[in-house]
């Protein structure tokens, strides 16, 4: 009797169990941003059961419409810092390609709220830049279910590492008497370098199978069925990379896919990414222009790969410095279009997470992933007021 009575004083618990949540909306904007090209005035988006079903401009709102003045795709962070930190990588070897992020992320970790309320619905999360090669990373809704398996998506695979002096940072020289296993190579750029040149030269002399579950995750990156996501800040690490994945073509060793990750500097020399083929991740913009690795990132730097055709996304990590709506306002500030900006962090960081037909537009068929804003996204007086991840309720406008 007290079980049962307890049951039924408990909200939203029905004695069949806890009430599925609601997953079917209509959603009414005055602009509908569909990241297509196309905006769309006093639209109408209806969902059901989680994905989005109809779209009708030129509408009225519905009694029990979701109102806001304008509504966007959900936002994707291409690269979200939100991990347990140290812990997230393997460091007794500076090479581990087959290491997952599956075991370095905390779906309870309070950032994941912070991302959401930002407006991101999805964050690709990368390992920490201490290892030279620190495995696969997870690609994430930012809310929904609590465990790992239900808010994981499926995209590209991508094997992310670092380039520059973050993953040399500790190393101690190999001589003497060792205290840890930080008394190691690489202690330098050029060592960490050589690591990244060593481990593919090996995977690509390695026999086809039976070598070892990291060389064959290294030969799927030779071969292009694993991308390359790489950090680099300033341009010589960027060099670095894109000089990496010429060269292994030279050797006739395979076409690498290179995505590099928090490229600062990237508006140096876009015509060598162009040549590349190599997509970029911008970092938040930092207050007085330099980033790690004392990289200097200039305030047009996404016009500059704008004008060059190199494929960009626009990151704000975690958001610990600031929304990714900000940095696509402060993006737009540089000489982007709002549509560019939108694009940024939509659509295209979509494409190259390998998630673009089902997030990044406001398209019939794709998943309910949408953000209502209470103005014109990217302002500095605008925020989100309301978000649905998967067609869930997350924040609630009214």
């Amino acid at each position: 009797m007290i079980s049962l009575l307890s049951t039924l004083l408990v909200p939203g618990l029905a004695l069949g169990g806890v009430d599925a949540p609601q997953t079917s909306w209509s959603v009414f904007a005055e602009k509908v941003y569909t990241s297509t090209g196309d905006t769309l005035e006093n639209a109408l988006v209806v969902v059901t059961d989680g994905k989005i079903s109809a779209i009708t401009p030129g509408a009225k709102a519905l009694d029990d419409s979701l109102s806001a003045t304008a509504v966007t795709a959900g936002l994707i962070d291409a690269s979200a810092s939100i991990h347990v930190g140290t812990r997230a990588v393997e460091q007794s070897s500076e090479v581990t390609p087959a290491m997952s992020m599956e075991f370095g992320v905390d779906v309870f970790d309070y950032r994941w709220e912070r991302l959401m309320r930002s407006g991101v619905t999805t964050a690709f999360v990368p390992p920490q830049s201490r290892n030279v090669v620190g495995g696969m990373g997870v690609l994430l809704k930012t809310a929904g279910d609590d465990s790992l398996e239900a808010r994981k998506i499926e995209g590209a695979p991508l094997l992310c590492g670092a380039i520059g002096s973050l993953p040399s940072s500790g190393n101690r020289p190999a001589s003497g008497r060792p205290t840890s296993f930080y008394n190691r190579r690489p202690t330098t750029r050029m060592g960490v370098e050589w690591e990244w040149r060593k481990c593919l030269f090996d995977a690509a002399q390695a026999p086809a199978e039976g070598a070892g579950k990291d060389v064959d995750v290294l030969q799927d990156v030779l071969a292009g069925k694993i991308g390359a996501f790489i950090e680099a800040y300033p341009t010589q690490d960027i060099r670095t990379a894109v000089f990496l994945k010429e060269e292994m073509q030279r050797e006739g060793f395979g076409e690498m896919r290179l995505i590099v990750d928090a490229g600062a500097e990237a508006w140096r020399e876009p015509e060598m990414l162009v040549r590349s083929s190599t997509a970029v991740i911008l970092p938040p913009m930092p207050s007085n222009g330099r980033t790690n690795d004392s990289a200097f990132m200039a305030a047009n730097t996404a016009k500059v790969l704008q004008d060059a055709g190199v494929q960009f996304a626009i990151s704000a990590d975690d958001a610990r410095t600031g929304p990714l709506g900000i940095e696509a306002g402060l993006a737009m500030r540089g000489g982007l279009t709002r549509e560019e900006a939108l694009r940024a962090v939509t659509i295209t960081p979509a494409q190259i997470l390998g998630v673009d037909d089902r997030v990044g537009t406001v398209e019939v068929g794709k998943d309910a992933d949408l953000v209502l804003w209470n103005g014109e996204p990217f302002e500095v007086t605008t925020r989100p007021i309301g978000v649905l991840v998967n067609g869930r309720l997350a924040l609630d406008p009214r």
